[in-house]
């Protein structure tokens, strides 16, 4: 017994008509008996009464209706099953990395828009440093990553120019200072400091020494951290004080306020500069449509940096 056989069986029990049956299956009469005689061989019964009128079901033959009915339900049940992953399988596909602020600020509104406008493409994201990020894409585990962009940049990659994010100052929210609209470095620099280590966030390290270098101050250096989630947690648990990126504070934690920082006129420090990056001279056509509607929106996203 094969499942062409039930199929067959199915069409001539349903008809009562070998002829119909056989047209419904768009095979020959002869064919159809063929197969339905060696139905009723394999199971060693009569499934069929004929006369020279009429064909009706015997008692096996209503039996195994229902049976067969079941059994191909459930191998179409596992056929369709199978073509969905099929086609899940061949789903495209954009593998985008962010640094943790580019991941609170600009990638929500990105995504919103990119999926509107593309919704047959799957987004998979991953939060990580500028530093893990670039090697990433240049072994192929990411199509596209937003970074700040190195001081020396590899040939291999092309780097598109975003915005430039303001600092703010994160404090605990009772601090004497936070009710302030705008802070001043003088006002902060005698405050413990909660610095990013250089070896793994070299921008944030820098902006903040390059800010109090600039205004002839010496920061009060407590903590060093790698991650921001830990410097702003630090913060709440009133370590100290820190100079972030300002879409930093649109990380949901409580016992921070976020300050923005006053600095002197034509000061050529307090930003930090964010970029698009992707391996150069490779084709994406998944890639490209991000960085269209990216370039489209991007006074919209820009805003609040």
């Amino acid at each position: 017994m094969d499942l062409h056989q039930l199929r067959c069986f199915i069409a001539a029990a349903e008809e009562l008509h070998f002829g119909k049956a056989a047209q419904r299956l768009q095979m020959l009469p002869s064919a159809l008996g063929r197969h339905i005689k060696l139905l009723e061989e394999d199971l060693a019964t009569q499934l069929f009464a004929r006369t020279t009128r009429a064909v009706s079901l015997t008692e096996q033959g209503t039996a195994l209706l229902r049976d067969a009915r079941a059994i191909l339900s459930r191998v179409e049940t596992v056929e369709q099953s199978f073509r969905r992953r099929a086609r899940a399988g061949t789903v495209r596909r954009l593998r985008v990395g962010a640094i943790d602020s580019a991941a609170a600020g600009l990638l929500p509104p990105l995504l919103h828009d990119f999926r509107a406008r593309h919704p047959e493409i799957a987004v998979q994201l991953s939060e990580e440093k500028t530093i893990r990020l670039l090697p990433k894409i240049l072994s192929g585990a990411l199509d596209l990553a937003f970074v700040r962009p190195p001081e020396r940049t590899d040939k291999r990659l092309e780097f598109r120019p975003l915005v430039d994010e303001t600092a703010v100052v994160a404090l605990p929210q009772r601090h004497a200072l936070a009710a302030r609209k705008f802070i001043s470095l003088g006002e902060i620099a005698d405050q413990p400091l909660i610095v990013p280590d250089r070896r793994s966030r070299p921008h944030s390290h820098d902006l903040t020494m390059k800010l109090f270098e600039q205004a002839g101050l010496t920061p009060e250096v407590a903590q060093l951290a790698d991650e921001k989630q830990t410097i702003v947690h630090l913060v709440a648990a009133r370590l100290g004080v820190a100079i972030v990126p300002r879409w930093t504070s649109r990380l949901a934690i409580s016992g921070v306020r976020f300050v923005p920082l006053r600095l002197k006129r034509g000061s050529s420090v307090g930003r930090l500069p964010l970029a698009a990056a992707w391996l150069r001279g490779s084709r994406d056509p998944a890639r490209d449509a991000m960085l269209s509607i990216l370039e489209a929106r991007l006074p919209n996203y820009a805003r609040g940096a």
